[in-house]
């Protein structure tokens, strides 16, 4: 059974890689002090771990095991190269510590399998970072999809346009790699690719094409998806890093039997489009739910660490563990199966 920390203690952070990332976990740890308190700071870059050490007073640690031989910390967020995930949660679990891993959780399918059975057999946590899915104007939009509002879904559109220069991938000799990053699809449109289930339902198929067009990287800097849900609904997904002079759009665009509404902005953060057959009460939050972002890691780390530390404490749910974390891995890969081999992927990978 999953041991709750208790109500009276406060939970122990550990951030483990001091890179973009982990500022949104130092500023959700700071935001949620009175139930959690950042302890311990890792990371191989000897500038980056004192930089944040400064910045928060926690103590420094050069190597993931040291965090774990020498730090109290009850949970340690991963915020490093997408390839080194499974193997720190696995060490992380083994040593009795839950785990707060950062998109993706792993990049291969099998990797992410062996996240969730060593967190299983452990008897601890493990948290799969989806904080677009507490975004206001996500949240809004599913519970729409979910009240039935839409009637039928008939077409799915998502773009993802946006830019990565070159000196973006050459900051870090892992950025644009297979082994430990992944391409666009899998990296940076990883939260878009998680909508597509979470939004829309179970995906049936795929069909995939990926370019390498302008970066000197291993991976795609562009991909096109043609994409069928179980439902009969049928939607494209378009991914780009190579937008001048800069990023330019984050949307969705769901088209059904008695409603349409496009969700844009540069990250999902603004509705351009909502009408629908009947009316809601929902109707009068649409201008609430939009806000102004210059990141297009939206607003969701905060509200996503307070579901952290309730299911910690034994008051909630986790709202994506592993295996919901599985879902989006699984329909990556396919899409990467589908590129490479020239065909359609069905769903799911494993009967």
């Amino acid at each position: 059974m999953v041991p709750i920390i208790p109500e009276q203690r406060k939970i122990r952070l550990a951030i483990v890689g001091c890179g973009r990332i982990a500022q949104r976990h130092i500023d959700a740890a700071r935001h949620h002090a009175e139930h959690m308190e950042l302890v311990a700071v890792c990371d191989t870059d000897a500038d980056a771990r004192a930089r944040v050490a400064q910045a928060t007073g926690a103590e420094t640690y050069r190597e993931l095991s040291d965090v774990l031989d020498h730090s109290d910390a009850d949970v340690i967020a991963l915020c490093t190269p997408s390839g080194l995930h499974p193997t720190e949660a696995i060490r992380c679990a083994e040593a009795g510590r839950h785990v707060i891993t950062e998109k993706p959780m792993a990049t291969h399918w099998q990797d992410g399998k062996r996240m969730v059975a060593a967190f299983d057999g452990a008897d601890r946590r493990l948290f799969v970072v989806k904080q677009n899915r507490h975004n206001p104007t996500l949240e809004l939009l599913r519970r729409t999809v979910r009240k039935g509002r839409f009637g039928r879904l008939y077409l799915v559109q998502v773009n993802v346009f946006w830019t990565r220069p070159q000196d973006y991938y050459d900051s870090s000799s892992w950025r644009g790699t297979w082994e430990f990053d992944g391409g666009a699809l899998m990296n940076q449109a990883s939260h878009y690719v998680d909508l597509l289930d979470w939004l829309v339902g179970p995906v049936k198929s795929v069909q995939a094409m990926t370019g390498t067009l302008a970066r000197r990287i291993e991976v795609e800097d562009t991909a096109v998806m043609n994409l069928e849900w179980r439902s009969g609904a049928l939607g494209t997904m378009a991914v780009t890093m190579l937008t001048y002079p800069k990023n330019l759009e984050g949307s969705i665009t769901l088209l059904g039997e008695k409603g349409t509404a496009r969700l844009g902005g540069v990250a999902v953060n603004r509705f351009d489009h909502w009408a629908f057959a009947d009316s809601d009460p929902d109707d009068e939050l649409v201008e609430q739910a939009n806000y102004q972002t210059q990141s297009v890691y939206g607003q969701g780390h905060l509200p996503y660490y307070e579901n952290v530390i309730a299911t910690l404490k034994g008051q909630a749910d986790a709202a994506t563990d592993g295996r919901e974390g599985l879902r989006s891995l699984e329909l990556l890969i396919a899409a990467y199966l589908s590129a490479r081999d020239g065909r359609k992927v069905s769903l799911p990978l494993e009967y």
